[in-house]
């Protein structure tokens, strides 16, 4: 019932074998047609960076009927309705996750400069296209090696969202020490270890049910430890001095999107389930859609009064807060009320 619980392995993305400069190094978004991307890495500055347009690519397909577009991703808008410009740099871990993916999606569409980690770079051309490196940076690194987290990678970003994950039983996505363990526990100890102290804000994906990991049913859940160390993480970052918020998610539904573009990703909705229940103390169970989660992460980076705090999210159906930053403000609230 957390990041990627209950859902078979995502397909279609095979680790690469790592031809790749140093971890340290930003990584450029490589156009999809192989001639495009050689000629632009020629013209790469010396931090492996390049800067290209922001055409987005076309969309692959649609993700359901009923979608409702952002305000800001509808092509024929000029410069002028396009959102200001954020003072953040958020950096994403598990960027190109089921939950990630949307995150990003939805950051460039607010015109906030993002920034990912990520193992396979390669992914972020796949999903988001060219981006010029004023709007997406990327670089190449694994939070299960605390060698990777180079000081570099953490300059200027002002927020982190952690939404790394991995299947809470063996499966296809354990192979390569792809365990709980590895990513729930070591993962998240490594990048909080290596956060700067002038870090804004830190929001950490969880589950629900991390307090209860030795309860039926979650015991079965925790069978191979995935609460328990996604507990464990959890435990560490609160104990970090780390400005943080954590959002333990229900069962996730909606996606993974993890073969679609960027323009699709931002038509993507929760379908029925939009309206959001939010409680704290581990008392919630139920489902979650990946986008009420997604949106959830980026409202607390700048909601001051979740600092510090831990909840956990439902939707059900009905209406929700869509993007509204007071809707979500009365919404974690509330939660606080309870």
């Amino acid at each position: 019932m957390a990041s990627n619980l209950l859902l078979p392995p995502v397909r279609g993305f095979p680790l690469s074998g790592g031809k790749y400069p140093k971890h340290h190094q930003r990584i450029p978004l490589h156009p999809l047609n192989p001639s495009s991307s050689s000629s632009s890495s020629s013209s790469s500055s010396s931090s492996k960076c390049i800067s290209s347009s922001r055409r987005r690519p076309s969309v692959a397909r649609a993700v359901k009927e009923d979608v409702i577009q952002s305000p800001y991703s509808d092509p024929a808008l000029d410069s002028k309705t396009s959102p200001p410009a954020s003072s953040k740099l958020v950096l994403v871990v598990g960027g190109t996750g089921g939950v990630g993916q949307l995150i990003v999606a939805s950051l460039l569409d607010r015109n906030i400069k993002s920034r990912l980690l990520l193992r396979d770079p390669e992914k972020a051309a796949t999903l988001f296209g060219k981006q010029d490196e004023e709007t997406l940076q990327v670089y190449k690194g694994d939070t299960r090696n605390p060698e990777d987290l180079d000081p570099s990678i953490f300059e200027g970003v002002t927020h982190v969202i952690c939404c790394t994950g991995t299947t809470a039983f063996p499966t296809k996505r354990w192979e390569g020490d792809n365990t709980p363990e590895k990513i729930d526990w070591e993962g998240v100890r490594n990048l909080v270890s290596a956060l700067p102290s002038s870090l804004k804000r830190i929001v950490l994906v969880s589950s629900v049910g991390v307090t209860k990991f030795n309860e039926l049913p979650w015991s079965i859940m925790n069978l191979f430890g995935v609460l328990k160390y996604k507990k464990m993480g959890e435990d560490f970052l609160c104990s970090s001095g780390l400005p943080f918020t954590i959002i333990r998610a229900g069962r996730l539904t909606d996606g993974p999107y993890t073969s679609y573009d960027l323009n699709t990703l931002l038509k993507a909705t929760a379908g029925q389930r939009r309206a959001v229940l939010m409680g704290q103390g581990d008392k919630l169970v139920g489902e979650v859609s990946r986008i009420v989660v997604a949106e959830a992460c980026i409202q607390a980076l700048d909601i001051e009064f979740t600092e510090g705090k831990i909840y956990e999210v439902n939707s059900v159906e009905g209406d929700g807060p869509g993007t509204d930053p007071q809707k979500w403000q009365e919404i974690f609230r509330t939660a606080e009320a309870k």
